[in-house]
């Protein structure tokens, strides 16, 4: 997939104005905004902790001629409270994840699905994300096939010169914009019972990376809405 792609935070000397991005959407207005969101959590009591979700309408843009884009952002707080992570590690990486009491699998682990497609899709289902050895990377698509891939859910890369605990809180907190055949994309910014000002900083910073994306920015945008798993979308541009 030829495209863009992009990684925040950016590199020095990207030209990012973001002071002009945001202004295009008044902080007291979303925060108002933000607020409605929370109180329609409130007013009507669901049985799961709701998601806060950014909405995103694009115009000008043809998926079919216009380069189709990519890219990730690492918010201030981690947007899911429930958020289940795998490793998946040689010894050393195992012995770490069980001291850090993280879920784990080991490449035996792995062989014994078959590549069985049913239990590749279940074992991704089961989780949110992965994280693998930097040395097993290669092999994981030779064990299981594409179905990780498939999911959207291939391991972040982890080397033995990282921490798995900071690893593990940047994939948390890293959200991924992906343009696909359709003109609108959805990606959680949060949950619910998040502080109103948390809210903000990760809906603030996720609109201005998807702005820096797109070829003519603002104008690309046709609407963003904010909404919770199971509450009516509210616009904010």
């Amino acid at each position: 997939s030829s495209g863009i792609n992009a990684e925040w935070p950016l590199r020095p000397g990207t030209n990012l104005n973001l002071s002009s991005t945001m202004s295009k959407i008044q902080k007291d207005f979303l925060l108002e905004s933000i607020q409605e969101v929370k109180q329609g959590a409130v007013d009507k009591k669901r049985k799961f902790l709701e998601t806060v979700e950014l909405q995103i309408a694009l115009k000008n843009y043809d998926p079919a001629r216009d380069k189709r884009f990519s890219g990730t952002v690492k918010l201030r707080h981690t947007p899911k409270s429930n958020f289940k992570i795998c490793i998946i590690g040689d010894e050393r990486h195992l012995d770490e994840a069980k001291s850090l009491k993280l879920e784990y699998k080991s490449v035996e682990d792995l062989k014994k699905l078959n590549k069985n497609k049913k239990l590749v899709k279940k074992l991704a289902k089961s989780y949110d994300a992965f994280i693998a050895s930097d040395g097993l990377i290669k092999q994981i698509p030779r064990i299981l096939g594409p179905g990780l891939n498939k999911a959207g859910k291939f391991p972040t890369s982890l080397s033995h010169q990282e921490a798995m605990e900071d690893k593990v809180e940047t994939v948390k907190r890293t959200i991924k914009f992906q343009m696909k055949k359709v003109l609108c994309l959805s990606v959680a910014v949060g949950h619910v019972q998040m502080e109103q000002d948390e809210l903000l900083a990760n809906i603030m910073l996720a609109v201005n990376f998807l702005v820096s994306l797109l070829k003519k920015n603002w104008q690309n945008v046709r609407s963003l809405n904010v909404k919770s798993t199971m509450g009516k979308p509210i616009r904010i541009y």
